[in-house]
């Protein structure tokens, strides 16, 4: 696969050294490009629509990326080391049954996530060609699917393209953001209101937290002896400063514009360059969301694959039946966002909540697993086996799992939908998200820390 472009022919089964390949630099470009798009901006403005001050909802920002950017980065560093998509992986935590579960939840995670981009792609589509939005809307589904199809090498290679157009088009923007509108009375008197402040923070830390699942995914192709610190720091940088960037944008846009801003996000940020530049506008904003939204898709192929697999013992899928997964996933969330598309920012911020509640605690059982337990070190072939080394269910696992969500209910603050018992102690802080990094990660640790029985290392 080291030559010219050619359609994946692997699915969820490990990655032989012969077709390893690259470098973990491409990994920047992938995932700042991942970043640097409209639904970044519109997470930004959903930090000032929480109710924190302008400036401070910048620093939560800047805090929850930075913050957020650490597990994912550690997630990255797994691709490497092990060649296979990161919920197969899982299973050595979970075992081959019990990763099931926290599956279904990252495969609704992905139609989620995919369903959002198409909205936003499909709103640019429409634009540029003047087809209703509907129509913009699946036809947008329908090229994400086609380039998941393609596969691995075409989304690293576009990576660099739409990397480019998207610092271009967030430097001309936030160029002319900065020059057209006063922004001086927005930033000023700045006073902190600590609940508000912690609330955009969750929302940041989230956004980079659910890449989690699927991260490892866009790593696992490159040779086995990568450095696990350059996998780390070249995945970081890429995201937390792409994330950064566009969200930050977004938060000053939704603070100058606000009710033009809100339902209306594609046409605001077209406005900013003026008639001139309309349709390069819509066009850069179509093409930065395509790489997210094929990550997505991509991503959630493999793990209605991985889901499936666990039940019928398959390592690999034909050609067929990975294109039929695509498919499956690509209407799925074509429908969704065509029936979810009235009230955007409301239902996305929901959503966002939702994920953060129920994969932090995933990710601190599969991080403290391959980092502190295991050291990196697993049986390939047993992940694959419900009657191998990692068995069909690990308790200790699943009960970390669903501790780790349910310690979280009593300090959770959805807006309008639950604030748990505790919030109202914290000034209606919500904190549940490091409670769920934590806990479940101490509790797994205890638990499996004595056990003698070690899968043998990866070949």
């Amino acid at each position: 696969m080291a030559g010219g472009l050619q359609v994946e022919r692997r699915s969820i089964d490990p990655i032989p050294e012969g077709e390893r390949h690259g470098s973990p630099r491409s990994l920047f470009t992938l995932w700042f490009a991942g970043n640097m798009q409209i639904t970044s901006a519109v997470t930004g403005a959903l930090t000032v629509l929480v109710g924190p001050h302008p400036l401070w909802a910048l620093v939560a920002i800047a805090m929850g990326n930075a913050v957020g950017g650490v597990p994912m980065a550690l997630h990255a560093a797994q691709g490497p080391k092990l060649g296979i998509p990161q919920m197969v992986q899982s299973r050595a935590q979970f075992g081959v049954y019990g990763a099931v579960l926290p599956l279904v939840l990252v495969v609704l995670m992905y139609l989620g996530y995919f369903a959002s981009g198409n909205v936003l792609g499909g709103q640019a589509l429409s634009a540029i060609t003047s087809l209703p939005v509907d129509l913009s809307i699946v036809l947008y589904a329908g090229l994400s699917a086609t380039m998941a199809i393609v596969g691995y090498q075409l989304i690293h290679r576009f990576g660099w393209l739409a990397s480019t157009v998207s610092v271009v088009m967030f430097v001309y923007l936030t160029f002319r953001l900065v020059t057209t509108q006063d922004l001086g009375p927005v930033l000023a008197n700045a006073e902190l209101d600590v609940p508000a402040f912690l609330l955009a923070l969750s929302l940041t830390a989230s956004w980079q937290l659910t890449f989690g699942p699927y991260v490892a995914d866009t790593s696992r192709y490159l040779p086995s002896n990568t450095s696990l610190r350059a996998t780390f720091w070249w995945t970081y940088g890429g995201t937390v400063l792409g994330a950064s960037w566009a969200m930050s944008f977004g938060a000053l846009a939704y603070a100058v514009a606000g009710k033009a801003f809100k339902g209306h996000e594609v046409a605001y940020v077209v406005g900013l360059g003026g008639d001139a530049l309309v349709l390069p506008l819509l066009l850069a904003i179509s093409l930065g969301k395509l790489t997210i939204n094929v990550l997505n898709i991509y991503g959630g192929y493999m793990t209605v694959a991985t889901t499936m697999s666990a039940f019928t013992r398959k390592v690999g899928l034909s050609p067929a039946a990975r294109i039929g997964y695509i498919a499956l996933v690509g209407v799925l969330g074509g429908v969704i966002a065509v029936l979810g598309r009235g009230d955007f920012l409301s239902n996305f911020v929901l959503f966002l909540h939702f994920l953060l509640y129920f994969l932090t605690p995933w990710s601190a059982v599969n991080l403290v697993d391959f980092y502190l337990l295991r050291k990196e070190k697993y049986d390939l072939e047993a992940m694959y086996d419900p009657d191998g080394a990692y068995g069909r269910w690990c308790a200790p696992a699943l009960i970390a799992y669903f501790v780790g969500f349910a310690v979280q209910v009593p300090f959770s603050n959805v807006d309008g939908v639950f604030t748990g018992p505790l919030v109202r102690y914290l000034g209606g802080a919500d904190i549940a998200w490091i409670i769920g990094l934590l806990v479940p990660g101490v509790l797994y640790w205890a638990a499996m820390r004595k056990r003698t029985r070690e899968p043998l290392p990866t070949a």
